[in-house]
C-alpha cells in the first residue's frame, strides 16, 4: 500500500470478513448460528446480528445463508480468541504510542461499499463515504479537510449516510483523549469489476489520488490540530 511507505502504520486483517468482522463487538454472536446456547456476556441483540452479521456472519450480503450446517460454540470462540483479540490489541497499542508520541492519534479505518448497481437495497452511492459518528468519533476539523481534499480532487463524498462508522470508529474514537477514528468507504465501483473482482484500468489513478491525499493530511492536519489545543 502506497500511503504505508510513506511512513503510515498499517494494520490489516488476512482473513475474510465473512470469517470473523473486526468492526463488531468481539462477542456479538447470533444465536442461530451455534448449536449450544451462547454465554451470558454474548451480545446477541444487536441490529446486526439481527440482520445476520454479527461478529462471526451468518448470511452473506445478498442474504445468502454461509453455512449449511451450525457450528460448534468452542469453534466460534476460538476465531475470537486467535485473530479477534490479537488484531484489536495490536491495534489499541499502535493507537496509544502514536498518542503518546504526537499528542495525538487519527485512525483511518479503510473499507469499500457495493456500487449502486450491486448494492442490495439499490439507488445511488457517492464515491466515498467519510463516517465519524456524527461527529463523536473525531475532530470535525478532521472530517471537513478529509472531505475537502477528496472533492478537490472530483470525487463525491457524503458524510455518515449510509455508513457512519461501524464498532472501531465508536470504540476508539475518542477526541477528547485526542484521538480520532474516520471511516472512510469507497465505492466499489471506482477501481474493480464487481463481478468478476479484477481491477479496472481506473485503480492506479485511485490509488495515486488517495496517496496525494496522504501528503497534506501529514503536513497541514497537525498544524489544525495544534492551534486548536493551543487556543484551548
Amino acid at each position: 500500500m502506497p500511503v504505508a511507505s510513506q511512513g503510515v502504520p498499517l494494520i490489516a486483517a488476512r482473513f475474510p470478513r465473512a470469517f470473523l468482522d473486526v468492526n463488531r463487538e468481539p462477542y456479538e454472536l447470533d444465536p442461530e448460528l451455534f448449536v449450544e446456547p451462547l454465554p451470558d456476556y454474548a451480545n446477541s441483540q444487536s441490529t446486526r446480528v439481527a440482520g445476520g452479521l454479527g461478529t462471526i456472519a451468518r448470511i452473506v450480503a445478498d442474504g445468502e445463508e454461509i453455512y449449511r450446517n451450525k457450528l460448534p460454540l468452542a469453534a466460534g470462540l476460538h476465531r475470537v480468541e486467535q485473530l479477534y483479540i490479537p488484531f484489536h490489541a495490536a491495534l489499541a497499542e499502535l493507537i496509544e504510542q502514536t498518542r503518546h508520541r504526537f499528542g495525538y492519534a487519527i485512525l483511518i479505518d479503510c473499507h469499500s461499499m457495493p456500487s449502486a448497481s450491486m448494492a442490495p437495497a439499490g439507488g445511488p452511492r457517492p464515491d466515498i463515504v467519510l463516517g465519524d459518528r456524527f461527529g463523536a468519533a473525531a475532530d470535525s476539523k478532521i472530517t471537513r479537510f478529509l472531505k475537502e481534499c477528496l472533492t478537490g480532487l472530483g470525487y463525491e463524498v457524503q458524510m455518515n449516510r449510509p455508513y457512519a462508522g461501524g464498532y472501531i470508529t465508536e470504540h476508539y474514537g475518542r477526541p477528547a483523549r485526542n484521538i480520532h477514528a474516520v471511516q472512510l468507504e469507497l465505492n466499489r465501483g471506482l477501481y474493480l469489476d464487481e463481478k468478476t473482482l479484477r481491477p479496472t484500468k481506473a485503480f492506479e489513478g485511485l490509488q495515486r489520488d488517495l496517496k496525494n491525499v496522504a501528503g497534506p493530511l501529514f503536513c497541514d492536519l497537525p498544524v489544525l490540530l495544534e492551534r486548536r489545543a493551543a487556543a484551548e
